[in-house]
C-alpha cells in the first residue's frame, strides 16, 4: 500500500478514527483472518453469518496488526466506518488511482484464469516487481485486498475477476481500472447460475467494455462468443489462438510426454517454447500470456524462454506425481465440462506414453443448473469413447447414464462408489505403469481423496 495516515484513510472511506489521534502513518495492508495479521498489516474485521470478526481484534493486534477497520467500538486502535466491505473498495480505489505507473492486467474466463496468472506472472517478474493472487481473490472483496498489496515500488499486478451476476466483472473493472483486458474463453462454469452461455459471456465481456482508450482487449479464440466482444474505441485489440488469423498463435504444434511443444508467432517474431504443464489445452493459457506480454513490450525471447521454465504453482491444478511406477494428476482444484474434457483428454495421451492402463477417478461437476444430468453423462460417454480403461464415480451415476446404450456398452470398465471413503479401494487394482486421474468440483474436496490415494501407494511401496 502506499503510505497514509489512519486520519488520512478515514477520510477516504467515510470513517472515524477511534483509539488513536489519526497521525500514525502507514503501508499496512488489510487481513480479514487474525492468524495471518503481522506488524506489516491491519485487520479487517468482518461481520459473517457465523463468525463476528471483531471478536478477533485482540488476537490480530497481538500478532502485530497496526490497526482494525471495523463497525463496532473496540479497544484498539481503530478506523470505525458503516461498511467494511465498501471501505475497503474505497480505498483500493484510492490507491489504485495514485500509483499512475502500476499496470493492472484483468485476466476473466470459464476456465484458465489461474494457470494463465501462473503463466504471466512467471514472464513479467524478469522485468519488475509483480503482484499476482495466491490465493482465490477474484471478487468483490478479493480484488480490493489484492490492489491494496501495490506499492509505487509495483510495476505490474495481475487481476482475476470471477462473476457470478451480469455486473460483478464491471464493479471489480472499475477498482483495478486494468490497462490490459484478458477474455480466455465463454464455457459452462456457473451455467446454473446465469442461465445461458450468452449471459455469460455479456458478463465476460463487461471486462472488454470497461476498458480505457489506449488499454489493450486479449480475446481468446476457443468458442464462438469471445472473438466477436465488441471493442471500445480507442482500445487495441490482439486475438490470440492456433489459428493463422491470430496476432499471437502457436505454429507447428506436438505433444512430447503428455506436454505440449511450439513456436509462439508474434508481430515480434518467432520463439520454440516447450511447455512443463501437462495437457494440450495449457497452449491456450500459455498464448494468453504470450499475449498480454506482447502487448507490454517484454520480448519474445523473453517471453518464450519463461513459458518453458514455467511449472506448476497453484495446488490441485493438474499436478502430476510419480509414486513407484504409478502416475498421479491431481486436477482436483475444480471442475466444468471444459476442464473435464481437456483432464481426460491428456490422460489419454499419457497413459498412451506410458503404456499402461489409465483411470479417471470423477466426481460431481456443480453449478451446471438443468444442464447437469446431461453435461455429466456427456463426459462419461466421452470417458469411453477416447479410450480411457477405467471410469471410477464417486456420489453421482449421471456419468453412468448413457453408457448402457453405447455400442458393447462402452469400452471403459465402469466402478461406482458412493463416498469418497469407499473409492480409496480402488488402489488395490493399480498396476506399475498405470495413470490415475482426480478430478471434480473444490466442493467435492478431492483433493482429500488424492492425497489419502498418494498415501496409500506410498505405503503399500515401502
Amino acid at each position: 500500500m502506499i503510505e497514509l495516515t489512519l486520519n488520512q484513510i478515514a477520510e477516504i472511506v467515510d470513517g472515524k478514527v477511534i483509539n488513536s489521534d489519526g497521525t500514525q502513518t502507514t503501508s499496512a495492508v488489510p487481513v480479514i483472518n487474525s492468524s495471518q495479521a503481522t506488524s506489516d498489516t491491519f485487520f479487517a474485521a468482518f461481520v459473517g453469518s457465523n463468525v463476528d470478526g471483531h471478536d478477533f481484534i485482540e488476537d490480530a493486534m497481538a500478532k502485530g496488526a497496526q490497526f482494525a477497520l471495523v463497525t463496532k467500538n473496540c479497544s484498539a486502535p481503530a478506523i470505525k466506518v458503516q461498511d467494511v466491505r465498501k471501505a475497503l473498495s474505497d480505498l483500493a480505489i484510492y490507491v489504485r488511482d495514485k500509483l499512475e505507473n502500476l499496470k493492472v492486467i484483468g485476466i476473466t474466463g470459464s476456465q484458465g484464469k489461474t494457470t494463465t496468472k501462473d503463466l504471466l506472472k512467471h514472464i513479467l517478474a524478469v522485468s519488475g516487481e509483480t503482484v499476482a493472487p495466491e490465493e482465490s481473490l477474484n471478487n468483490e472483496l478479493g480484488v480490493p485486498l489484492l490492489i491494496l498489496r501495490c506499492t509505487k515500488a509495483t510495476k505490474y499486478c495481475i487481476v482475476e475477476m470471477g462473476a457470478r451476476h451480469v455486473g460483478d466483472i464491471s464493479h471489480l473493472a472499475d477498482i483495478a481500472k486494468p490497462h490490459v483486458g484478458v477474455v480466455l474463453t465463454v464455457g459452462t462454469a456457473h451455467l446454473g447460475e446465469f442461465g445461458s452461455r450468452e449471459l455469460i459471456a455479456t458478463a465476460k465481456s463487461e471486462l472488454i467494455t470497461s476498458l480505457a482508450a489506449g488499454a489493450t482487449a486479449i480475446l481468446g479464440t476457443y468458442d464462438e462468443f469471445t472473438p466477436k466482444m465488441i471493442v471500445p474505441s480507442g482500445v487495441k485489440r490482439i486475438l490470440f489462438g492456433e489459428k493463422s488469423t491470430c496476432e499471437v498463435r502457436a505454429a507447428d504444434l506436438e505433444v512430447r510426454e503428455g506436454r505440449a511443444h511450439f513456436d509462439l508467432v508474434t508481430p515480434d517474431g518467432r520463439a520454440a517454447v516447450g511447455l512443463q504443464l501437462l495437457g494440450m489445452h495449457q497452449v491456450s493459457n500459455a498464448l494468453a500470456a504470450a499475449a498480454v506480454a506482447t502487448a507490454l513490450k517484454i520480448p519474445i525471447e523473453t517471453i518464450s524462454a519463461a513459458l518453458s521454465t514455467a511449472e506448476v504453482s497453484s495446488k490441485w491444478r493438474m499436478e502430476i506425481s510419480q509414486v513407484g511406477e504409478i502416475t498421479l494428476i491431481n486436477d482436483s482444484y475444480n471442475a466444468n465440462p471444459e476442464s473435464m474434457t481437456a483432464a481426460l483428454r491428456t490422460l489419454a495421451l499419457v497413459s498412451q506414453e506410458n503404456g499402461g492402463v489409465s483411470w479417471a477417478i470423477l466426481g460431481k461437476m456443480q453449478e451446471l443448473g438443468e444442464s447437469s444430468a446431461a453435461q455429466h453423462a456427456a463426459i462419461g460417454r466421452l470417458v469411453s469413447e477416447i479410450g480411457i480403461d477405467n471410469l471410477v464415480v464417486v456420489g453421482i451415476k449421471d456419468y453412468l447414464k448413457d453408457l448402457d446404450s453405447m455400442e458393447d456398452g462402452g469400452s471403459s470398465e465402469v466402478h461406482y462408489f458412493d463416498a469418497k471413503s469407499e473409492a480409496l479401494a480402488i488402489v488395490e487394482h493399480f498396476a506399475p505403469g498405470d495413470v490415475v486421474l482426480m478430478k471434480a468440483s473444490r466442493s467435492e474436496e478431492f483433493n482429500l481423496l488424492a492425497d489419502l490415494i498418494k498415501e496409500r501407494l506410498q505405503e503399500g511401496d515401502k
